[in-house]
């Protein structure tokens, strides 16, 4: 997934895992359906409180270093355009959950020629320029992009993902490399990251994150249809299948259809909201 991932679950593992496991797993509700119906509980072994003060320390970090190289909101204009889409989308978030209106929402822009843009748990946002420039998104479709990941975040499929592998097993071997076992720990956790996060997201969580990120795009007065040619731009740019960040699961054939009909079924909110 993003590389920032990695470094968040190596600042959090030590902090969270032997405080959570000895706890039951609780199953919650992150949450409520909206229009496209996601109503799947997860299963939770960390704290959203430890993951997002995990998250904010790191965004942190990736904006200092971003400033260091003189990469951080280098084009106000830019910086101002996409700004102004997440003031739109932000306050739709409601819908699924209302406690993520008073999330400490930030938006930045990084100037990078990657194909890439995220928004860590408890909604620390990046758009790269390279996402913006070699893809020509128009306001809509990057509107598709800010929402689908906005819904990774609301979702907390990082915090689900990290849940998942402690119950394989592996995070009880991290907590005990991490109460004392020096480099076995750093690599143990370096592992566990590496498992949850560095590689793609889950076609679950990816369905589940384009389904509520048309949702927020057309309650903002964003066309839906647009996911529909971003991903189809993205599978041109890449050699017809969208960069690994971005997942190579669902498939391009399936994801555009899901994109289709889900889009089909949000189309009376856009419609509601843009006139």
């Amino acid at each position: 997934m993003k590389p920032w991932l990695h470094d968040l679950f190596k600042t959090a593992a030590p902090l969270c895992i032997a405080a959570t496991l000895a706890a039951a797993c609780q199953t919650v509700q992150t949450t409520q359906a909206g229009a496209v119906g996601i109503e799947r509980k997860q299963s939770m072994l960390v704290s959203s409180d430890q993951v997002n003060q995990a998250a904010s320390a790191n965004y942190q970090k990736v904006l200092g270093d971003s400033r260091t190289k003189g990469a951080l909101n280098a084009h106000p204009a830019q910086v101002e355009r996409i700004r102004a889409i997440s003031r739109r989308l932000i306050p739709q978030v409601g819908v699924f959950r209302e406690d993520a209106t008073k999330w400490q929402w930030e938006v930045n822009v990084i100037q990078s020629d990657e194909l890439n843009a995220w928004c860590m748990p408890g909604g620390k946002i990046a758009f790269y320029s390279g996402i913006i420039d070699k893809l020509k998104l128009t306001d809509d479709e990057a509107a598709a992009i800010m929402g689908h990941e906005m819904a990774h975040a609301l979702r907390e499929h990082a915090r689900e993902r990290a849940s998942q592998a402690m119950a394989t097993g592996i995070g009880v071997q991290v907590v005990g490399a991490a109460a004392g076992l020096g480099d076995v720990g750093l690599q143990l956790t370096s592992l566990l990251a590496d498992y949850t996060f560095v590689k793609p997201n889950s076609r679950l969580h990816e369905t589940e994150a384009d389904r509520m990120g048309v949702e927020l795009a057309a309650r903002a007065g964003y066309d839906p249809r647009a996911a529909i040619r971003l991903w189809n731009k993205m599978a041109q740019v890449s050699g017809g299948q969208p960069p690994q960040w971005m997942s190579t699961h669902p498939s391009h054939e399936t994801r555009i259809k899901d994109l289709e009909n889900y889009a089909a079924k949000v189309m009376p909110l856009y419609e509601k909201a843009a006139h």
